[in-house]
C-alpha cells in the first residue's frame, strides 16, 4: 500500500489528510478522513462529546488511579497536622477554653475551620472517604488482574532471545544425538527452576527445545495485602470512632474514683456508645511516687519516675487488687486503657463563716504552671454561706522563695516550705444562668478584687495548719496541715518533712477503643505486605537447547517486571548452576559435551 507524503510527518502529530476520489474507497480510511493540513481548521471537526456517562466514567477512572491515591494520601497526613497545632475538644476541652481567652479574635475563624476539632471535620472526613473510595477502586480491579496472572501459563520463549538485555549464550559439541542432549539439557533446566520456586512451562518447536519460567508473584501479592490492610486500617479507625470513648479525671491522694459518666471531668463517646458500655470499676489513688534531684546536685528539681499506686476494685464482687500506673505505661482494666497524663499538688482548703461553720472544705488541685518548681495555680469558688458569691484566686509554692519585686515564687518542686497564696474576689461568679464554666478558672470580670495586690486588703499567704481572716469580718480560710507529724520549718538536709502534709492528685485519661486491635492486625499485615512488594523480584527466565549438528547452543535470558539490579547475575548463576549440573550428571546414553570457546 503506497503513502501519501504527509505520511512522512513526526509520529505525536494528528494526522490530517485530505481525501482523495481513489481514497473514498479504500476500505482502511473512514469516509470522513481529511488529507489535507487545511482541514485542521475546518469547524465541523470535533472532537466526540463525553456525555455525561463519559464524564463520569473519566471522573471514576482519575479517582480510581494510584498516583489519585498517592496524593490523597499525602493530603490527609497534611491535614492531620493543625491536629497537633490546634487543641482539640475531644482530647484537650480546657487547652480549647484557654485558647478561646488568649486569642478572642482569631477563636471565631480558627473554631469555623473546624481546626479545634479537625479529625471530625468536614473536610477532614471528605479527604478521609475519598481516600477510601480511590483504595478500593484501585485494589479491585488489581485483584482481578493477578488473580487472573496466578492461573495463567508462562509466557512463550521469544523467538529472539539474543535481543533481551541480560542474555547468555554458550555452544557445547556433544558426541551423541545432539537433540537428545538439547532436550535433556532443558530437562535438567526445569527441574533446578522449579525446584528454586519458579513456574515451568515447556515450549518445544521450531528446532529448539525451550523451558519459560516465572516466580515474583509474592511481589504482587505484598502489593495487594498492603493496600487491602491500609484499607482495613481506615475502617478500623473510622468504626473505632464510633464505638470508643475516651475520658479525664482527677484523683487526689485518698479518694476514689467509679468508671461512670459524673466522675469524669471531661468525656468524649462515640455515637455508638451508651451509658451502660461503662465498666463499673473503681480506683482509689493510695498514693503518688515521684523522686527529683536535691537542690545541690546538677539538675536540681528534675522528676524521675513517676508512679500513681492504685486500689483497683473490681465491679461485682468487689475484689481489691494492688496497681501501679506510669508515664508510657498504661494499665489494662476491663477493656480500659488507663494513662498516667500529670500530677500536682491539691491544698486542703477549708473556709469557715462569720459564725464558724465550715462552708467549704476540701482537696483543690491546682494546676502546675512551671513543671520545674511546680508552682501551681488554683481556684476556690464559695457560692453560699457568705454575703457575697467568693472566688479564692490563689498559687501554691512548694518551695517558697521571693523575687527581687518581693513576689513569690517556687524554687524547688518538692514540699520543702509550702506555701499557699490567695487572691479574694467577691460578686457574681457567672453560675447563676446555668452556663457551664471552667472549674479550673476564675472570670473576675464581674467581680471586685477584696484582697490582693489592687486591693486595701493584702492577699492571704499561709504555710500548712496556718489560719487567716477573710476581709471584711466574712470568716477565715486554713490551709489544712494533713500530716499532724509535719514540722513548720525545713530541715537543713532537704529532707521533706511536709510530705504528707499537702495531698498529691494524679491526672488519668481512661481510653476505650474495642477496634484498636484490628488497627494492629491490618498495621502489621501492611507491614509485611510492604516487605514482600519491596524484596521479592518479579522476574521471568528462558532456557533454550538448540542443536545443530554435532552443536548444542544453550541460551539463557532474563527479564524483570520492573527494577531489578540483580537480573544479570540471576542469569548468569542460572547458567553456571545448570551448565554444572549437566557436568555431573550427563544423559546416561552419552559423555558430557564441552564447550565450544
Amino acid at each position: 500500500m503506497s503513502s501519501s507524503p504527509s505520511d512522512s510527518r513526526p509520529s505525536g502529530k494528528p494526522r490530517i489528510a485530505k481525501a482523495s476520489a481513489a481514497d473514498a474507497t479504500d476500505p482502511l480510511r473512514p469516509s470522513d478522513y481529511i488529507d489535507s493540513p487545511s482541514g485542521a481548521d475546518r469547524e465541523d471537526i470535533n472532537a466526540p462529546a463525553l456525555g455525561l456517562i463519559g464524564w463520569i466514567r473519566w471522573a471514576w477512572r482519575l479517582l480510581t488511579s494510584m498516583r489519585t491515591a498517592l496524593v490523597l494520601l499525602l493530603i490527609l497526613a497534611i491535614a492531620a497536622v493543625p491536629g497537633s497545632i490546634f487543641p482539640q475538644r475531644s482530647a484537650d476541652p480546657n487547652g480549647v477554653v484557654a485558647w478561646k481567652t488568649n486569642n478572642p479574635d482569631m477563636f471565631p475563624v480558627a473554631d469555623w475551620f473546624q481546626l479545634f476539632d479537625v479529625y471530625t471535620s468536614v473536610w477532614f472526613s471528605a479527604i478521609y472517604l475519598l481516600l477510601f473510595v480511590s483504595l478500593v477502586g484501585c485494589i479491585i480491579p488489581r485483584i482481578k488482574h493477578h488473580a487472573k496472572a496466578l492461573r495463567s501459563r508462562p509466557p512463550r520463549t521469544p523467538a529472539r532471545l539474543s535481543r533481551l538485555a541480560d542474555h547468555r549464550a554458550d555452544v557445547f559439541e556433544v558426541p551423541g544425538d545432539a537433540a537428545a542432549e538439547a532436550e535433556h539439557a532443558v530437562q535438567v533446566a526445569a527441574a533446578q527452576l522449579r525446584s528454586a520456586g519458579y513456574r515451568v512451562e515447556r515450549f518445544d518447536g521450531r528446532g529448539a527445545f525451550s523451558v519459560s519460567a516465572e516466580r515474583g508473584y509474592w511481589r504482587e501479592t505484598g502489593n495487594l495485602v498492603f493496600h487491602i490492610s491500609l484499607v482495613g486500617v481506615l475502617i478500623s479507625v473510622g468504626m473505632g470512632g464510633g464505638f470508643s470513648y475516651t475520658g479525664q479525671t482527677v484523683i487526689v491522694e485518698g479518694t476514689t474514683f467509679v468508671n461512670q459518666l459524673v466522675d469524669y471531668s471531661s468525656m468524649n463517646k462515640g455515637r455508638f456508645v451508651g451509658d451502660d458500655a461503662l465498666v463499673p470499676y473503681g480506683m482509689t489513688l493510695d498514693s503518688f511516687d515521684v523522686t527529683y534531684q536535691l537542690p545541690d546536685s546538677n539538675s536540681p528539681g528534675q522528676a524521675g519516675d513517676f508512679a500513681a499506686n492504685l486500689t483497683i476494685t473490681a465491679p461485682g464482687d468487689g475484689h481489691k487488687e494492688k496497681k501501679t500506673v506510669r508515664v508510657n505505661h498504661p494499665l489494662d482494666l476491663w477493656g480500659d486503657r488507663v494513662f498516667l497524663l500529670g500530677n500536682g499538688y491539691a491544698p486542703h482548703i477549708t473556709v469557715r463563716n462569720a459564725d464558724g461553720e465550715a462552708i467549704f472544705s476540701q482537696a483543690v488541685p491546682f494546676v502546675p504552671q512551671e513543671n520545674s518548681t511546680m508552682m501551681s495555680g488554683g481556684v476556690v469558688k464559695i457560692t453560699d454561706g457568705l454575703p457575697e458569691q467568693v472566688g479564692l484566686q490563689g498559687f501554691f509554692y512548694p518551695t517558697v522563695g521571693e523575687l527581687d519585686t518581693g513576689a513569690l515564687t517556687s524554687v524547688y518542686p518538692d514540699l520543702i516550705m509550702p506555701t499557699l497564696s490567695l487572691n479574694v474576689y467577691a460578686g457574681d461568679l457567672g453560675i447563676n444562668d446555668g452556663t457551664p464554666v471552667n472549674v479550673y478558672t476564675l472570670d473576675v470580670s464581674s467581680m471586685r478584687n477584696i484582697a490582693g495586690p489592687k486591693a486595701d486588703f493584702p492577699a492571704l499567704i499561709m504555710k500548712p495548719g496556718e489560719t487567716v481572716d477573710l476581709p471584711n469580718n466574712w470568716g477565715t480560710v486554713t490551709f489544712d496541715n494533713l500530716d499532724p507529724k509535719a514540722q513548720l520549718s525545713p530541715a537543713a538536709d532537704h529532707s521533706t518533712e511536709y510530705e504528707h502534709s499537702v495531698p498529691r492528685y494524679v491526672s488519668l485519661q481512661m481510653h476505650h477503643d474495642p477496634t484498636s486491635i484490628f488497627v494492629l492486625i491490618f498495621a502489621v499485615l501492611a507491614l509485611l505486605g510492604l516487605l514482600l512488594a519491596l524484596f521479592i523480584p518479579r522476574r521471568r527466565v528462558w532456557v533454550r537447547a538448540t542443536p545443530k549438528g554435532a552443536h548444542v547452543t544453550l541460551e539463557y535470558a532474563g527479564l524483570a517486571r520492573g527494577e531489578d539490579p540483580q537480573l544479570a547475575a540471576a542469569v548468569e548463576a542460572i547458567a553456571d548452576k545448570h551448565q554444572a549440573a549437566l557436568a555431573e550428571s550427563p544423559q546416561p546414553s552419552s559423555d558430557s559435551g564441552q564447550k565450544v570457546d
